[in-house]
C-alpha cells in the first residue's frame, strides 16, 4: 500500500515529519517497508528555457542551444525533435547526477561542439515513460526555481505492507484513522452532505442471481459527462504511487480504491446491451476482453457481471474492454458492489490476476461503504466530468435475513489483557484506547432498537453476550475483530507492544529442571551434527503445489484459500523445498550443495517430524590437491544418515538394510535403515529419475529421510551415565576374508560377526571387497579388546573360530 505525505496529510492534522509517521505505523502493526523521496533524485535539475536553437553544423539530427537556467546561460547540444526556441523544460547542468540512465553529466564535446548540461526527458528523470522528446513546461514557469518544487515533488512516499486482516487499511483514510487513534494528529472527518440529483431513475436495471457471490450492488447514472483528463493534483498523485492516469473518470476511481479502500467502476451506458445482470461465469460462452488486453474465461465459479451479450467482466477483479469509457462517453453508470471476499480471492488465484480491486475486495471491504462511501466520489465525477446525477438505487442479495449486515459486537472480558498480555490498565484506560478506535461498550437494548426484526436480533445478540463481560460494537470497517483476543491485541498496539513488561517465568526453588523433550533434544543434537559435517541448514515453506505433491502421491491437506498456487498444499515431503533452494544455488554457480533442514511432514495420520538431507553436485572440489572431482553415491548420503541417525539417538548398531526406499527413490540405488521391515528410521540413495525431473534436480542427486518420530526411546533414560573408564590395555585386531553367497547383504554379515563374541569383539570393518573365480570376497576387519589381561593365542583361536562359525551360519566360507 503506497501513499504519498501530503495525501495522508488530507485526511490527518498532524505536524509530525515523515520519520515519526513511519516510526508510528510500524509500532501499531502498519510495517513501513520503504519511505522514499523523488525530489531528491532531481533537486539539482532546474526550470530553465531555451533562448536559441541553431542546427549542429556536423549532424543534421541534432541541435545547439542556448539554455538560461536563471543563473547563467549555457550551450547545449541535444536532440530532441521538440527541442525549439522559446521553450521552457527541465535543465540538469554539469557534475548532476541523471537517475534514469545512470551517469553523472559533465562537459561533452559531441560532433565537434561543446556541451554543457542536458535538457531531460521524463525517462530521463524517472518520472514516466515518455521519451520522445523532452518536457515541456508553461511559458509562465519560473525560470532558476528547482523543478522538484515547481512540480510539487517534494512529497515523500511510504510504502506500507499491509496484513491480509487490515483491510481497512487498505484505504490512505483507513491508515490516517488509526495514526489518530494512536495519537499523532487529529483525523478529519470526511464530509457527509448527500449529493444532490435528478429525478430520473437509473436507465440500467440490475438483476443479481442468487448463489453469485454478490451481496450488494449500488449503481448511479451521471448524464451528460465530458471524459477529459483528470486534473493535475490527481495525476501526480496516482503517479507518485504508481498509477498511470488515464481519463477523468477511470483516475477517479482508482483515486477513491486507494483512498477509501473503496473499489468502484463504471460503465459507459451507450455501450452496455440491456440490463446488468450479477452471476456466475459460463465457461467458453462468456469468453471476453478484459482492460488489461487479455482474454479471461470465466468459470462457474466465478462472479460475472453480465449484459444481454454475456460477461463483461469479472465482479470485484476487472472489468470489460467492451463497455469501457472514453473521451466519446456520456452517460456513465458508477458501481458500487459488495462481492464474497472468499470467491474473489480463488477467481484472482485461478486467472492468475492482480488487481487493486482484487486485493481490497479478497480482504473484506467495508460493507457500509457501499451506499454512503460513494458519495464523494460521484461528486468529484461531476466537478471535473460535468454531468447530472441520477437517483441513487440499490440491489440487495443480503447473506443475513435481509440485514444489510448484522453489527460486529464481541464479548469482552477486561482481565483477558492481562492474563494474555501480561499489561495492567483500568477498565477506564482500556475503554478509552477502545473508544479511540470507535469500538464501544453497549448493551443489547441499544443494539436491536433499529432493526426492524427485534426478536431476530435480540436473539443474535443474546447469544453473544457473555456474564460479567462488555458488549463491544465494532465499527463495520474492522472485520478482523472477532474475539476477546483480538481486542486484546487492538488495547496492547496502541498502548505500546514496547511497553509490555519483561516477566521471567516462574522457577522452582533449587536446580531447575531441563525443559525440553526428548524430540527437542534429538533435533538439536541432530543439526549440530548435520553443521559440523559441512552440511547446511535450510528452512522452506511447509506448503507446495499440487505438481509437486503429485510426485510424493499427493498431498493430504489442500487449502481453501491459499496465496499461492504454489503454496496451497501442505506438504507430504521436504524435499520439493531442499530441491528448490539446491537449485537456486545451482544457478548461482555453486558446484556443491549439501542440504539438510528439519521439518514437518503433513500425512494423512498427522504431522511427522522429519530430517531430511540433499546432496546435488559435486562430492568434492575439483583442484590438484584435492584430485579428479567426483559427484555425490548413494554411500554419501548412507554416511550422512548414519552419523545424524546416531546423533538423534537411534541404536545404529542395531540397525539393518532393506532394499529399496520406495517409489520416490532409485530402484537400484537406494536402501531403508530400520529395526526390522515395519520399523524403517530412514531411507536414503538416488532419487528416482522422474522425480529429479519434476523437482528440476540434475541427475545423481542423493538424499536421506529420517524419521525422527520412529526412533525408539532409550531405555535406560532415567539411568545415570556410567563412569568413563578406559581400557587398561591395547585392542588387538583381526582380518577375516569371506566368500559371500549371491544375495547376503554386507551389513548382515557384519552383524553376525559382531554377535559371534559380543563381550570381546568391539568393533568390526568392511574395508575390501574382491570378485574372482570363487565369488566375491568380503574381507572384514574385528577389534577385540582383552579385558585385565592380554589374549592367549588359544583365546584368540577360540575367538576367531566363534567368527567363522557365525558366518557360516549365514553361508559365507572362511576363503584359502
Amino acid at each position: 500500500m503506497k501513499f504519498t505525505l501530503s495525501w495522508l496529510k488530507e485526511h490527518l492534522d498532524t505536524d509530525a515529519s515523515a520519520e515519526e509517521i513511519a516510526a508510528t505505523l510500524t509500532a501499531i502493526g502498519l510495517e513501513v517497508e520503504e519511505v522514499t523521496n523523488p525530489a531528491e533524485a532531481i533537486r539539482p535539475f532546474k526550470v530553465a528555457k531555451v533562448l536559441s536553437a541553431e542546427p549542429h553544423p556536423q549532424a543534421d539530427k541534432l541541435q545547439v542551444l542556448t539554455v538560461d537556467n536563471g543563473t547563467e546561460q549555457l550551450q547545449v547540444v541535444c536532440g530532441a525533435p521538440n527541442a525549439r526556441e522559446g521553450l521552457v523544460g527541465v535543465f540538469g547542468g554539469p557534475g548532476t547526477y541523471v537517475p534514469g540512465p545512470d551517469f553523472t553529466l559533465g562537459n561533452a564535446t559531441i560532433r565537434g561542439v561543446d556541451s554543457f548540461g542536458m535538457m531531460c526527458s521524463a525517462r530521463e528523470l524517472e518520472l514516466g515513460e515518455d521519451h520522445d522528446g523532452i518536457i515541456e513546461l508553461p511559458a509562465d514557469a519560473p525560470v532558476g526555481q528547482s523543478y522538484a518544487n515547481y512540480a510539487h515533488l517534494d512529497d515523500p512516499v511510504f510504502d506500507v505492507n499491509v496484513l491480509a486482516n487490515r483491510p481497512d487499511c487498505m484505504g490512505v483514510y483507513g491508515i490516517a484513522r488509526d495514526l489518530a487513534a494512536a495519537g499523532l494528529g487529529s483525523l478529519k472527518l470526511p464530509t457527509t452532505d448527500l449529493l444532490p440529483h435528478g429525478d430520473e431513475e437509473p436507465s440500467v436495471g440490475v438483476t443479481i442471481e442468487e448463489g453469485s457471490g454478490c451481496h450488494a450492488f449500488w449503481r448511479r447514472e451521471i448524464r451528460g459527462v465530458k471524459n477529459g483528463q483528470s486534473p493535475d493534483w490527481l495525476q501526480r498523485r496516482l503517479k507518485a504511487v504508481g498509477q498511470k492516469p488515464i481519463s477523468a473518470l477511470v483516475d477517479i476511481t482508482n483515486y477513491f480504491t486507494l483512498d477509501q479502500a473503496r473499489p468502484l467502476h463504471v460503465y459507459d451506458v451507450a455501450k452496455l446491451q440491456g440490463d446488468i445482470v450479477v452471476r456466475r461465469g459460463r465457461g467458453e460462452a462468456d469468453k471476453f476482453m478484459a482492460l488489461n488486453d487479455k482474454e479471461y474465461e470465466p468459470t462457474e465459479h466465478d462472479i460475472v457481471i453480465a449484459d444481454d451479450r454475456g460477461a463483461i467482466g469479472l465482479g470485484g477483479v476487472i472489468g470489460g474492454e467492451a463497455t469501457g469509457v472514453d473521451e466519446t462517453t456520456d452517460t456513465v453508470l458508477v458501481e458500487s458492489a459488495w462481492f464474497d471476499a472468499e470467491t474473489i480471492a480463488k477467481t484472482g488465484q485461478r486467472h492468475n490476476l492482480v488487481t487493486d480491486a482484487r486485493m481490497r475486495f479478497e480482504r473484506g471491504i467495508d460493507p457500509a461503504s457501499t451506499s454512503e462511501g460513494v458519495e464523494d466520489p460521484v461528486r468529484m465525477m461531476i466537478a471535473h466530468a460535468g454531468g447530472v446525477a441520477s437517483t441513487p438505487r440499490i440491489t440487495n442479495n443480503l447473506p443475513r435475513d435481509g440485514y444489510p449486515y448484522i453489527l460486529n459486537v464481541v464479548s469482552y472480558r477486561p482481565q483477558r489483557l492481562e492474563e494474555l498480555a501480561g499489561i495492567q490498565l483500568s477498565d477506564e484506560e482500556q475503554l478509552a484506547i477502545l473508544a479511540r478506535l470507535s469500538i464501544f461498550s453497549t448493551d443489547v437494548d441499544s443494539l436491536v432498537e433499529d432493526h426492524e426484526d427485534e426478536a431476530a436480533a435480540r436473539a443474535a445478540y443474546e447469544d453473544v453476550a457473555r456474564e460479567g463481560a462488555w458488549l463491544l460494537h465494532v465499527p463495520s470497517w474492522r472485520p478482523d475483530i472477532e474475539g476477546e483476543s483480538d481486542v486484546v491485541e487492538e488495547i496492547a498496539r496502541l498502548h505500546g507492544f514496547d511497553k509490555i513488561p519483561t516477566t521471567a517465568l516462574p522457577r522452582d526453588f533449587g536446580v531447575a529442571r531441563p525443559t525440553a523433550t526428548r524430540g527437542q533434544v534429538a533435533e538439536r543434537r541432530l543439526r549440530r551434527t548435520a553443521a559440523a559435517r559441512g552440511l547446511h541448514e535450510a528452512i522452506t515453506w511447509s506448503f507446495i503445489s499440487e505438481k509437486q505433491a503429485e510426485a510424493f502421491g499427493g498431498g493430504a491437506h489442500v487449502l481453501a484459500n491459499p496465496i499461492s498456487e504454489d503454496l496451497k498444499v501442505m506438504r507430504p515431503s521436504l524435499l520439493p523445498g531442499l530441491a528448490a533452494a539446491a537449485r537456486r544455488n545451482l544457478d548461482r554457480g555453486q558446484s556443491s550443495v549439501r542440504l539438510f533442514e528439519i521439518g514437518r511432514r503433513y500425512l494423512a495420520d498427522g504431522e511427522k517430524p522429519t530430517a531430511t538431507l540433499l546432496l546435488v553436485g559435486e562430492a568434492a572440489p575439483r583442484g590438484w590437491q584435492a584430485g579428479k572431482a567426483r559427484a555425490f553415491t548413494a554411500y554419501d548420503a548412507k554416511a550422512e544418515a548414519y552419523a545424524l541417525l546416531d546423533a538423534a539417538g537411534a541404536p545404529t548398531a542395531n540397525l539393518s538394510i532393506f532394499e529399496g526406499a520406495g517409489d520416490d527413490w532409485h530402484p537400484g540405488r537406494s536402501a531403508s535403515l530400520g529395526l526390522g521391515p515395519k520399523k524403517i528410521l530412514a531411507r536414503f540413495g538416488e532419487l528416482h529419475p522422474a522425480l529429479l525431473k519434476t523437482l528440476d534436480l540434475p541427475e545423481g542427486s542423493v538424499a536421506a529421510e529420517i524419521y525422527l518420530d520412529a526412533i525408539p526411546a532409550p531405555r535406560n533414560k532415567d539411568r545415570a551415565r556410567a563412569a568413563y573408564a578406559p581400557p587398561a590395555l591395547q585392542p588387538v585386531s583381526r582380518d577375516f576374508a569371506f566368500i559371500v553367497p549371491e544375495g547376503l547383504q554386507a551389513a548382515q554379515l557384519e552383524r553376525a560377526v559382531a554377535g559371534a563374541e559380543k563381550k570381546r569383539i568391539v568393533a568390526t570393518r568392511i574395508f575390501d571387497r574382491f570378485e574372482g573365480k570363487d565369488g566375491l570376497s568380503l574381507a572384514i576387519e574385528v577389534t577385540l579388546q582383552p579385558g585385565d589381561k592380554s589374549f592367549t593365542e588359544e583365546e584368540l583361536s577360540e575367538i576367531s573360530q566363534k567368527i567363522v562359525t557365525a558366518a557360516e551360519a549365514k553361508g559365507a566360507k572362511l576363503r584359502g
